[in-house]
């Protein structure tokens, strides 16, 4: 299906949210896995739709034609920030102080067959908002400043990405519902498993459950408000990230290794992990919100290396998800 128009009416609209956002962000976290503390700056309107018709399954995208964004009718956000291949001469690489430009291979493509997945068992679809470009013009995971590499052009886009975000957002909000947020990368690491990224580190994932709830650790993570007001009770608290309902725990049950799981809580000292990032500290539910939010690192082999398996993978994870969003927002399709 083509993307409409930038300037279809429905998009116009939305650039009304983006203009509406303001100025730049101060410098954030550099790196996915530098932190919990939360990025400041424009989001939108938040709360507020566009103004004109946006078609659930019908792809908009900026002017430029660098963020597409496909609304959908479910309580479900799909994030693919590093995944894009555009990589037009016009624009300036990105060489900012610690810059990374590596693209997450396959990862645009990973998350459209887990929104098709999900269309085909449910009948409704995800909201899907994925970054075109390729990482080394266009970081769509970093503040405004890290993310344009200083490419002022460059800055509207930025805007139109969260805006997208912010509106699925308020659909889902509008509907009378919360959901989830997922946003979806591809790591190298030596350990093969899905890396799911709360925004707690390496270190605090080693604690117990004990100390982390001693702690308050959960009302630092991106699904803080979930934390306290899941629908199941007994997936309150620590049992969120690496309970027997956690999404880490269902990912191994589905035969995809993940960490933190029931069976593998925290990566060792010296493992590799990253913990989520900028869109999970700004969209997700770590300052209130309708959405909460994790970053799924994802490894390559027999997850997004093939066609075969990202569609293996994407229907695995359609199917978890399913159950997992009404027993925490009581949705069902």
């Amino acid at each position: 299906m083509p993307i409409r128009p930038a300037f279809h009416a429905a998009a116009a609209s939305l650039l009304l949210i983006v203009a509406a956002c303001g100025g730049a962000d101060p410098r954030g976290p550099s790196d996915p896995g530098n932190g919990p503390s939360a990025p400041t700056g424009p989001t939108g309107p938040s709360g507020t739709e566009p103004v004109g018709p946006l078609s659930v399954g019908v792809p908009y995208a900026d002017p430029p034609g660098y963020i597409e964004y496909i609304p959908g009718d479910a309580p479900l956000v799909l994030l693919a920030p590093h995944g894009g291949t555009l990589s037009p001469g016009t624009l300036a690489d990105r060489t900012c102080s610690g810059c990374v430009t590596t693209a997450d291979l396959n990862t645009q493509e990973l998350a459209r067959a887990i929104a098709d997945a999900f269309v085909r068992r449910t009948g409704r679809r995800p909201h899907l908002v994925i970054n075109r470009l390729h990482r080394r013009k266009l970081d769509a995971n970093r503040d405004v400043l890290e993310a344009t590499g200083g490419t002022v052009a460059l800055e509207s886009s930025w805007r139109w990405w969260h805006a997208a975000v912010d509106s699925s957002r308020s659909r889902i909000a509008g509907s009378g519902g919360r959901g989830l947020l997922i946003d979806l990368h591809g790591h190298a690491h030596a350990v093969p498993r899905i890396e799911v990224g709360y925004l707690l580190s390496d270190a605090e994932l080693r604690q117990t459950d004990a100390q982390l709830g001693a702690a308050n650790a959960m009302v630092r993570t991106s699904v803080a408000r979930l934390s306290t007001d899941t629908r199941s009770v007994s997936d309150r608290g620590v049992a969120l990230l690496r309970g027997p309902q956690s999404l880490g725990t269902l990912l191994a049950g589905a035969g995809y290794p993940a960490v933190p799981s029931a069976t593998d809580p925290a990566p060792k000292v010296g493992e590799d992990y990253f913990n989520g990032g900028y869109n999970t500290q700004r969209h997700g539910s770590l300052n209130g919100g309708a959405l909460d939010a994790v970053q799924f690192e994802h490894n390559l082999a027999g997850v997004r290396d093939t066609d075969a398996n990202r569609t293996r993978y994407a229907d695995a994870l359609a199917a978890l998800l399913v159950p997992w969003l009404e027993r925490h927002y009581g949705w069902r399709p």
